[in-house]
């Protein structure tokens, strides 16, 4: 085994026994040539702590659009006009109990009521924990919710009606943030997401790469990740959209992508590690790749925006490489 084999196997053992990576070991692992390795290596961290299921989610953009935050990659964003997405208020109760039942039938164990919203208005939020009620009364599913800032208030009532997990990602690292959005800030988003965790929700809080950060600031973000202590982390691989100012953004390399998830991995050992928006674009069948390489997460279906693999395409995939749902 040469040396920078045995780094690897040393961090891994390292993270197996319980104790956390510094920033440097991080970065070393990040740079490391031997991808095959560190692959394994946070394979075998997964299994040790999360074991062989991939949880599979599906999600349902409940309200598109005419959201007044400019974060550079979203097309839902009412500062960019020529997006071409559809724009809709709260969709009818009914729209979204069948979405919900759809997603219990296709095999998800879990779904998640999206919405742009800077933060939701009383009356749209009375009417989510009305659906919410009815999903949890009907259906046998997690409901999960993301629905922009929230209050202390707003997140107890939505663990009284059943929620389990509330997303709020960061996005991007600190030093990066000012370079994605401007009408808010890195420690607003950091506020939420630990509102969420003190009320006694389950966090979900990730991020997205491919917007023009470096490795380092993608170590950064992981980090502040893992001071949350979130029990879900979405990865989200950039995807240029028509209008918004990261249209043009090249693509990042799918090993690169797959390194980060090995990476993080060694860097937050428990939860789910989630391949999320971009994974069909970026990944196409490396989607394989990273449910070996430290992840044990996806969405299914299509994200809020643009469309997905089938569920019955997702499902056969994971079989297919020994894992279960």
């Amino acid at each position: 085994m040469d040396n920078e084999s045995a780094f690897i196997h040393e961090m891994m053992e390292k993270v197996i026994s319980g104790s956390d990576l510094n920033f440097a070991e991080a970065e070393r692992l990040i740079k490391t040539t031997d991808l095959n390795v560190l692959t394994q290596c946070a394979d075998n961290i997964t299994r040790t702590f999360n074991g062989n299921r991939v949880d599979v989610e599906s999600l349902i953009n409940a309200k598109s659009g005419n959201c007044p935050e400019d974060c550079h990659f979203c097309s839902q964003s009412s500062h960019y006009k020529e997006t071409g997405i559809k724009v809709y208020p709260l969709l009818p109760r009914e729209i979204v109990l069948e979405r919900a039942k759809l997603a219990q039938e296709s095999g998800s164990k879990s779904f998640c009521l999206v919405c742009a919203y800077k933060s939701p208005p009383d009356k749209d939020f009375d009417l989510i924990c009305e659906m919410i009620t009815e999903i949890k009364n009907t259906l046998n599913l997690d409901v999960n919710a993301s629905l922009g800032s929230i209050s202390r208030e707003q997140a107890r009532r939505l663990k009284t009606v059943g929620v389990k997990r509330y997303n709020h990602n960061l996005e991007t690292s600190e030093s990066y943030f000012s370079h994605i959005c401007n009408t808010h800030d890195f420690g607003d988003r950091f506020s939420t997401a630990k509102i969420v965790k003190e009320e006694g929700l389950e966090l979900c809080c990730g991020g997205i790469i491919g917007m023009g950060e470096d490795t380092k600031q993608r170590l950064e973000l992981a980090f502040s990740i893992k001071s949350l202590e979130p029990d879900e982390i979405p990865l989200n691989i950039l995807m240029g959209r028509t209008g918004t100012p990261l249209a043009l953004q090249p693509r990042i390399d799918p090993m690169e992508a797959i390194r980060t998830i090995a990476v993080w991995r060694f860097i937050i050992p428990k939860g789910i590690i989630k391949i999320a928006g971009g994974r069909e674009l970026n990944l196409k069948d490396d989607d394989k790749t990273a449910l070996k390489s430290g992840a044990n997460g996806i969405i299914t279906g299509g994200y809020l925006t643009v469309g997905g693999n089938t569920a019955e395409k997702d499902a056969a995939m994971i079989k297919q490489i020994g894992l279960t749902t």
